[in-house]
């Protein structure tokens, strides 16, 4: 027996993990210190009374032998992808009801494609960027390459036609920068794409909040993406499903080299090692996408867009040059006065016990740079901004 050695190769504490730890740490030191986390990604609010509602009934459902469901299709349930299938056609996508595929989140399957690829492929991703690309792909002993993002091209890279790559990750908006490609920024990563006989896994965790017509909402609103992307989204951000995972991937027929199809493979991948969402979720998700749903998410969505705002509005007045704030729950600071990222995050622990995520831990370019999240209560995020004046006002 040999285990796989590649794990040797990733970080041996996860980002997180790292974070809340220093952050238990302090608590345990000065319990009477109220500490406010603005630096993982998760929602706070709960689910909206239309997805409430399905959830009972797909509970209901299952009570009675008429409507109990056992073992689901491995693709999802056609009402649920019905509902994300109009979706789409809502901004001009138009998807068949084959291309896509339910699943338990957007994180899960951007690690469990990779089982549809060959290990010989040579795999690009930003840095910074979010850890699991990279992890996913170093456990199974993946050349991966950087795309340098930076300050000075507004952590948006572009295409470096000297480079060959075979696998392309773009998360837009991104996670951790909050910085969003235009659609013509991305056309340009579609055509090098093509070029290079490439595949981009998309990563539209965040689409729900864009609001300028020139960002794209999805790859496949570029001509020529369906040839060459793979796109995957999450019902986490959209509709607070962190806690109920649920989310779906989009892997278009016209995606095929040498006799072989993504969307075939895909669809052998998880009948093979995936059973599907449960019946309950899916009902729930579906209701997202209903008119009342969509009412009570974009609901909200504002409240979130809003607390980003705050946020945005702080470091305006600060001074403090960042990215995201706007279409994008996401911002993504300089750290002030020089201070390197893990020093930032102890001197805003320990000064104003305001938690954020230390930009090093998203990569090599992550490095003087910090993220803080919308996705706080509204009166946490004020507060916390409060105390981050306080302590950084000139």
């Amino acid at each position: 027996m040999q285990f796989n050695s590649n794990f040797n190769d990733i970080a041996e504490n996860y980002l997180f993990a790292e974070v809340a730890k220093r952050a238990a740490e302090y608590s345990k030191a000065h319990p009477d210190k109220k500490i406010i986390k603005l630096g993982i990604g998760d929602v706070t609010l709960p689910l909206v009374p239309e997805v409430i509602k399905a959830l009972h009934d797909g509970a209901e459902d299952m009570s009675k032998a008429e409507t109990f469901k056992g073992y689901g299709p491995y693709e999802g349930y056609e009402f649920l992808r019905e509902s994300i299938q109009n979706y789409y056609k809502a901004y001009g996508v138009e998807l068949a009801l084959d291309e896509i595929f339910v699943s338990d989140g957007a994180k899960s399957d951007l690690g469990n494609i990779l089982d549809i690829f060959s290990k010989d492929n040579t795999v690009l991703v930003p840095d910074p960027v979010y850890p699991v690309y990279v992890d996913t792909n170093l456990m199974a002993g993946r050349k991966i390459i950087f795309a340098n993002a930076n300050g000075e091209n507004g952590f948006l890279p572009m295409p470096d036609y000297t480079v060959n790559a075979d696998i392309i990750y773009i998360c837009s908006p991104n996670n951790p920068t909050g910085a969003a490609y235009t659609k013509a920024q991305l056309k340009e990563w579609v055509d090098y794409a093509l070029k290079k006989n490439a595949v981009i896994l998309f990563d539209a965790a965040y689409e729900c909040f864009i609001e300028d017509d020139k960002l794209a909402r999805s790859v496949f609103q570029i001509e020529g993406a369906e040839k060459c992307a793979i796109e995957f989204c999450s019902f986490s951000k959209i509709a607070g499903f962190t806690g109920t995972r649920c989310g779906y991937t989009v892997v278009p027929k016209a995606l095929e080299k040498d006799g072989f199809s993504a969307n075939k493979m895909w669809l052998r991948r998880q009948a093979t090692k995936f059973n599907g969402v449960p019946y309950i979720v899916q009902k729930g998700a579906a209701a997202v996408f209903s008119e009342q749903g969509r009412k009570e998410i974009a609901h909200n969505l504002s409240y979130y867009k809003n607390n980003a705002k705050i946020i945005a509005q702080c470091m305006d007045g600060l001074g403090i040059w960042y990215t995201g704030g706007k279409n994008s729950p996401y911002i993504w600071l300089k750290c002030p006065d020089g201070m390197k990222s893990w020093q930032f995050f102890d001197f805003l622990l320990n000064n104003a016990q305001v938690v954020g995520t230390p930009g090093a831990g998203f990569g090599n370019n992550g490095e003087g740079y910090f993220r803080l999240t919308a996705f706080g209560s509204e009166a946490n995020t004020r507060e916390a901004v409060a105390r981050i004046k306080s302590i950084l006002k000139k």
